[in-house]
């Protein structure tokens, strides 16, 4: 049985999320000890908990410690059943992060599966909905599978209270490269107020278009109708030959629209900058489904240490190797082979 320190590197959630996806691909038990030890509320959140559940469901897994503010548990798949299924988190925990758990096995599953999800669909402490459509399973696609996602409601932090539907159509995954970003085919930015006063929303686009350039015909204001509760996006969508990437602002209490644009910008012209087709969040995104296809590589930005965690846990499931080397300033490649 493989053992996981879950207060290794990062120390956060995605440290059990992969250990539970690759654990279901291979087939191989595992434990984990110390899970979220460094965070203020350590051990297992609701939506963890809905993840972990998830993948027992999926995997037919036999467990232990799989309850509220556990710090351990042990996992013991049999067999990766596809079909349809209900996941609610009953909070605003991500339900995109529980569905980043489950993905890679359905991937490679002997037949097709939809699932719902409930819970937070744009909360500010995991990829919003509009990332895993836009950027993330866009590329999926690309590789074999194929993945369609429907945001049927909206569930902002804190409220909660989203669904998307995602049907799977799985497949092998074949190898991809991305190496150069190719010419931007478009740019837009649009800034959503639920429950909340659309002046917000147009605060936040006057910024980008003042400190992007843009014109106004790249940016929309949306009033969003049907959320549970409050909340504020903004989300700038960089369409290029051979990426997409979408970087979010989320509002916050006691935090003004400027300086909600400002952060968002400042990510966008770093990216923009630097030239490379991945950015730092889509780069952690994709080292599990190209561990799964044997090898990869892409450019992207300096790696965060979300991304270097990540690579040692998919390391201990699965024989490859990482390469994590900087080409020139702020310009790194990353690629992955079977070792």
């Amino acid at each position: 049985m493989i053992t996981i320190d879950g207060s290794f590197g990062e120390g956060g959630g995605q440290i059990l999320r992969t250990s539970l996806a690759l654990s279901l691909i291979t087939g191989k038990p595992f434990s984990i000890h110390s899970i979220r030890a460094g965070r203020k509320k350590p051990g297992l959140m609701r939506q963890h908990l809905t993840a972990v559940n998830a993948a027992v469901e999926i995997g037919r897994a036999a467990i232990e410690g799989n309850r509220i503010g556990s710090q351990a548990f042990t996992f013991e798949p049999k067999s990766i059943e596809a079909g349809n299924f209900h996941f609610a988190i009953g909070s605003a925990g991500s339900c995109t992060l529980v569905f980043q758990t489950i993905l890679p096995a359905l991937l490679i599953a002997d037949k097709p599966s939809e699932i719902i999800l409930e819970g937070g669909t744009h909360n500010p402490f995991a990829p919003p909905f509009d990332f895993l459509e836009k950027a993330f399973l866009s590329i999926i696609n690309r590789m074999g599978p194929r993945i369609n996602a429907a945001l049927e409601k909206p569930g902002f932090y804190p409220a909660g209270g989203g669904r998307f539907r995602v049907s799977i159509n799985p497949a092998g995954l074949n190898r991809i490269d991305l190496l150069e970003r190719g010419n931007i085919i478009n740019k837009t930015a649009r800034a959503a107020v639920a429950n909340l006063p659309v002046n917000i929303a147009n605060r936040e686009l006057k910024v980008i278009r003042e400190k992007l350039e843009w014109d106004k015909k790249r940016l929309s204001a949306v009033e969003v109708e049907n959320s549970q509760g409050p909340g504020n996006i903004l989300t700038v969508e960089i369409e290029s030959e051979n990426v997409t990437e979408v970087f979010t602002g989320f509002g916050e209490k006691g935090v003004s629209a400027e300086k909600v644009a400002n952060r968002t910008v400042r990510s966008v012209q770093e990216y923009l900058a630097v030239n490379v087709p991945v950015g730092r969040y889509l780069a952690d995104q994709l080292l599990i489904p190209l561990a799964l296809a044997g090898g990869g590589k892409f450019q992207t930005l300096s790696p965060t240490k979300h991304t270097i965690t990540n690579a040692e846990i998919i390391k201990k499931f699965i024989n490859v190797e990482f390469a994590i080397n900087e080409h020139d300033r702020n310009r790194w490649e990353i690629e992955i082979w079977n070792g």
